[in-house]
């Protein structure tokens, strides 16, 4: 039995043939693998310098904002004593370095450029799909008679409790899910993709506005960090949700069902 409490207007509503279109379905698993690639070749990046900053600039002899234990090169302390370029104060210093550090940044930023291109490319013909076929107008905008605060903390509640609707085999979307795909795909992607940018200098030296608009190139890794983790959460709690209202229904509908 289905828990039609648990349901809002729109999917009881809903008309029980609607399905995932096919371009959705292609651009759903690309944009999926993309980024799982682009998560294990972030972390493997992310181990070669476990340091994250604020500002135009940053290395080991600099002090950050935070540091993360996920590697050998966690606080090694393997520095010899630093030398100051020049006399003045301020001046920039060096040192060798006496620790055998993780260092697989070749193949890892090589991996990560190419997946990176896979999700953009794929996310930009999915947004102009989804704009001109009324994919986001007609199954992600919330209604106005959904946007109530008792709504959404109602459907809050229920998947808290793990109250989740059956799969229902088309994109008929709780008040929650859709904000959480708005944000998604409006926001954080976004956000990574031009964090992303920020970081080469190759782009910042035809958009400089980038750096602009992020406070710096180490200030831009920071926040494309924190973005990264938002999306891997909203992963890990999209999997759940899939397999509480019907794992093989979902998979099926999202990939050769008819």
């Amino acid at each position: 039995m289905v828990d039609l409490s648990a349901m809002d207007a729109t999917q009881i509503s809903s008309p029980k043939n609607s399905r995932h279109k096919r371009w959705v379905k292609s651009a759903h698993w690309i944009i999926t693998l993309s980024f799982m690639a682009l998560s294990f070749t972030g972390y493997v990046i992310l181990m070669s310098h476990p340091r994250l900053y604020w500002g135009q600039v940053g290395n080991d002899l600099t002090p950050a904002l935070f540091e993360l234990p996920i590697s050998r090169n966690y606080q090694h302390g393997g520095w010899e004593k630093s030398t100051s370029f020049f006399d003045a104060a301020g001046s920039p210093v060096t040192a060798s370095r006496t620790y055998d550090i993780f260092n697989q940044n070749g193949w890892g930023r090589s991996l990560h450029f190419l997946s990176a291109w896979f999700l953009v490319l794929t996310g930009v013909v999915y947004l102009l799909a989804g704009i001109f076929t009324g994919h986001f107008r007609n199954n992600l905008w919330p209604r106005a008679r959904e946007l109530t605060r008792r709504e959404f903390w109602r459907d809050l509640i229920n998947h808290l409790r793990m109250q989740i609707p059956s799969a229902t085999g088309g994109p008929q979307y709780g008040l929650l899910q859709k904000c959480t795909y708005l944000a998604v795909i409006f926001v954080l992607l976004p956000l990574i993709i031009l964090t992303g940018l920020t970081m080469s200098p190759a782009i910042t030296a035809t958009y400089p506005f980038l750096l602009k608009m992020f406070a710096g190139a180490q200030s831009a890794r920071t926040i494309h960090f924190f973005a990264s983790v938002a999306l891997v959460l909203f992963l890990l709690v999209h999997v759940v949700m899939v397999i509480r209202s019907g794992f093989k229904k979902q998979i099926t509908d999202m990939t050769f069902g008819k």
